[in-house]
């Protein structure tokens, strides 16, 4: 079910995307060479009680999950790019982490994800998280009333043709409101002037995610980690946006 949100209730939800995005600017500021992700997953769980905020993700438990997710954030790091699961590891230099998180607050969910590099880059990791940051401006630009989603994976698929990057489409952005997923499906490619007509009051998170060198897709034993087949790193970003009359609200726009 498509939830269409009144001017009213995109105010009472604007406090989520502002949390959502401090929580994120702390922690990539936070994340650095030896800092283990347990850590990071710790201090997104003290913000969270500190606001008095709830987790979306600690009992999330979809169909492809072995087990409910358990933490609060999502840390994939290097071959990852979704779902990270974090675990006992600390960062090395030239690590790329994404860190994705989404919480409600007052009973409003916002998603968001940045990709960040620690130490000393790679420049094809941040021409590849340059390209995520791309596509997702692509699609914000024309997420307008009266386009189509199709516009909007059409935006994102562009750009990541034009870098020479395939697509995979088994995972994209979402619909959030009262849950943090809903519909309409988002994908990171298709065809302009197809699907979902966007309507003002409709609020979703536009998700680019991409690999390297391949769009194939594996998972770790825990069933939530997903990594490329071939090796390559992932960038992942995200923002959740509110379509208006006129030009969108990001939500979870950070600084």
């Amino acid at each position: 079910m498509i939830e269409l949100l009144t001017p009213t209730q995109v105010e009472e939800m604007r406090p989520a995307g502002r949390f959502v995005a401090s929580v994120l600017t702390r922690l990539a500021e936070v994340a650095d060479v030896g800092v283990d992700l347990l850590e990071l997953d710790a201090l997104a769980h003290a913000m969270i009680r500190e606001r008095g905020a709830t987790s979306c993700y600690i009992d999330y438990h979809p169909s492809f999950g072995a087990m409910p997710f358990g933490k609060v954030l999502c840390t994939s790091v290097n071959d990852a790019v979704l779902h990270g699961l974090p675990h006992r590891y600390r960062l090395r230099d030239g690590d790329l982490v994404s860190l994705d998180f989404a919480c409600s607050v007052d009973g409003w969910v916002c998603d968001s994800a940045v990709s960040v590099v620690v130490g000393t880059p790679r420049p094809d990791d941040l021409a590849l998280i340059a390209t995520a940051q791309e596509a997702l401006d692509a699609a914000i630009a024309v997420a307008r009333p009266g386009n189509k989603v199709g516009d909007l994976s059409a935006a994102i698929g562009a750009v990541a043709r034009g870098h020479g990057l395939s697509v995979n489409l088994q995972f994209g952005g979402h619909g959030v409101g009262r849950t943090m997923h809903g519909d309409p499906h988002v994908a990171n490619d298709g065809r302009p002037g197809r699907g979902y007509k966007l309507q003002p009051g409709l609020v979703i998170a536009i998700e680019p995610w991409f690999l390297g060198s391949t769009d194939e897709i594996v998972f770790d034993p825990d069933g939530w980690t997903i990594r490329s087949a071939d090796g390559s790193r992932g960038a992942h970003v995200e923002h959740t946006i509110a379509i208006t009359e006129g030009d969108p609200i990001v939500m979870t726009a950070r600084g």
